[in-house]
C-alpha cells in the first residue's frame, strides 16, 4: 500500500463574494476530492492552536510530528539550509523579500510579483559584490521575490524582542545599503520604464541561527520545490525528490504559478509510479499566493486542477491511504494567513467511513470523525 500525504499550502478560506458566499474550496468543481471524502473520514486542524496565524515554516514541521515549541528556531535558517547555502550554527540566517518602497512607505512587498528570476539574480549578483559589512555574507535569491541573507558570525538571533546590538547593527547597515545599490541599479531602472514597481529594498525577518535535530523520517520522499519545504524535508532524513521550479518570466504572476503547479503535479505522479518510497509528503505552494493576492477565481481553478490532474491520477491506484489538508487558512479577502482551522480528511482502502462527509472543504469537515485536531498530533491520530 502507498501512504500520500498532501498539503495544499493556504487551501482554507473564507466566504468570497464573487463565489456567492462560497469558499474556493466549497466553489470548486473537484469530483475527486469529493471522492475520497465520501469514502474516507474528516476533521479540522489548527496547525498551532486557535489563536495563533501560523507560519508555513512551523505549520509544516507541526503536520510533520514536530512540535514546533521543541524544535522550531525560526526561519531564516530552514530557507538557508533548502537553498544549499553555508550554515552553521552561530550564522545569522533571514528571509528575505524584494519589495518596493517610495520615501519611507512600503508600497509593495512583494515587488509586484514581477520580478524576473534573472532580475533577481543580477540585483542578488550586484548585492554581494558592492555592500561591505564588518562580516562576511552570502545573499541569495531563491524563487521570485524571494531571497535568504547568511551572515557568517557568532550572532545571536533575538533581533526583534532585546535588539542584540552587534546583530541589529549588521542587518540595518545591510538594508541601508542595499537599498542605495537596488534605487538606481539598471534593473530598476527598465522596470520603471516599463511601469513595473521597483525592488529597490530587501525586508529582512525570522532570523535564526541554529538548525533543529529532528527525529528522521527516512522511508519518506517529499516532493518540495521551494526552499523552505526542502530545507525542512531534509533535516527530516527525508529522501527529497526537489526539482527546478520554473523561472519567474515576464508573462505574469498566475502565468508562472501554473506553470509551477504543473511541474509539481507531474514530477509528483512520475516519483509515485517510481514507487521507491512507502510514504511520500508533496507540497503545493500555488493555491496560498493567490490567497494573499485575494484572487478567489483563480484559488479556485487551482484546485480543480489539482484535483482533477494530480488527485484523479490518484483514484487509479488500487492500494492507498491518503491525508489532505493545509499548513494554514490564506483567506482571499484577508490577504494573509489566518488562525482558522483547515479541512483535513484520512481516506484509505482498508479503514470504514465512520462520518458522513461527502465533500472536502472547510464546513464538511467540521464535523467529520476525528473532529478537531493540532498540527503536530494529526499523524498519530491518524496512524499515517
Amino acid at each position: 500500500m502507498v501512504k500520500i500525504f498532501v498539503i495544499l499550502d493556504g487551501i482554507g478560506d473564507r466566504a468570497c463574494k464573487v463565489l456567492d458566499g462560497l469558499t474556493p474550496l466549497e466553489a470548486a468543481k473537484t469530483k475527486n476530492l469529493d471522492y475520497f471524502a465520501s469514502k474516507g473520514n474528516g476533521g479540522y486542524v489548527y496547525a498551532i492552536n486557535e489563536h495563533i496565524a501560523p507560519e508555513s515554516d512551523e505549520a509544516i514541521m507541526a503536520l510533520l510530528g514536530y512540535d514546533p515549541t521543541k524544535y522550531y528556531y525560526g526561519r531564516g535558517p530552514l530557507e538557508a539550509f533548502g537553498a544549499g547555502m553555508e550554515f552553521k550554527e552561530g550564522y545569522l540566517a533571514l528571509r528575505v523579500n524584494f519589495a518596493t518602497v517610495e520615501g519611507k512607505k512600503i508600497i509593495d512587498r512583494r515587488a509586484g510579483r514581477t520580478l524576473t528570476t534573472k532580475e533577481a539574480q543580477e540585483l542578488a549578483r550586484t548585492i554581494n559584490e558592492q555592500v561591505k559589512i564588518d562580516y562576511e555574507f552570502e545573499f541569495k535569491a531563491t524563487v521570485g521575490h524571494r531571497g535568504v541573507l547568511v551572515v557568517k558570525g557568532e550572532f545571536s538571533d533575538n533581533i526583534s524582542n532585546k535588539k542584540t546590538k552587534i546583530s541589529s547593527k549588521i542587518v540595518n547597515s545591510f538594508v541601508k545599503q542595499s537599498y542605495e545599490v537596488l534605487k538606481d541599479h539598471e534593473v530598476n531602472k527598465k522596470r520603471h520604464k516599463n511601469y513595473l514597481l521597483k525592488a529597490n529594498v530587501l525586508l529582512l525577518r525570522d532570523a535564526g541561527i541554529r538548525l533543529p535535530e529532528l527525529p528522521k523520517k527516512t522511508k519518506w520522499g517529499a516532493v518540495v520545490s521551494m526552499p523552505l519545504e526542502i530545507g525542512i524535508t531534509r533535516l527530516a532524513g527525508m529522501n527529497v525528490l526537489s526539482f527546478p521550479y520554473p523561472e519567474t518570466t515576464t508573462k505574469g504572476i498566475i502565468a508562472n504559478l501554473y506553470k509551477g503547479l504543473d511541474e509539481t503535479i507531474k514530477h509528483s505522479i512520475k516519483n509515485i509510479k517510481e514507487g521507491k518510497f512507502s510514504k511520500y509528503l508533496i507540497h503545493f505552494k500555488e493555491a496560498d499566493v493567490m490567497g494573499h493576492d485575494n484572487n478567489p477565481l483563480e484559488k479556485k481553478k487551482m484546485i480543480e486542477l489539482i484535483d482533477k490532474n494530480f488527485f484523479g491520477f490518484l483514484r487509479e491506484i488500487k492500494e492507498l491511504e491518503l491525508v489532505v489538508t493545509g499548513d494554514h487558512a490564506s483567506p482571499c479577502e484577508l490577504r494573509s494567513h489566518a488562525a482558522d482551522a483547515v479541512p483535513l480528511l484520512h481516506y484509505s482502502t482498508k479503514i470504514e467511513k465512520k462520518d458522513s462527509m461527502q465533500r472536502f472543504n472547510e464546513s464538511e469537515c467540521q464535523d467529520g470523525y476525528y473532529g478537531q485536531m493540532y498540527g503536530k498530533d494529526v499523524m498519530d491520530k491518524v496512524g499515517f
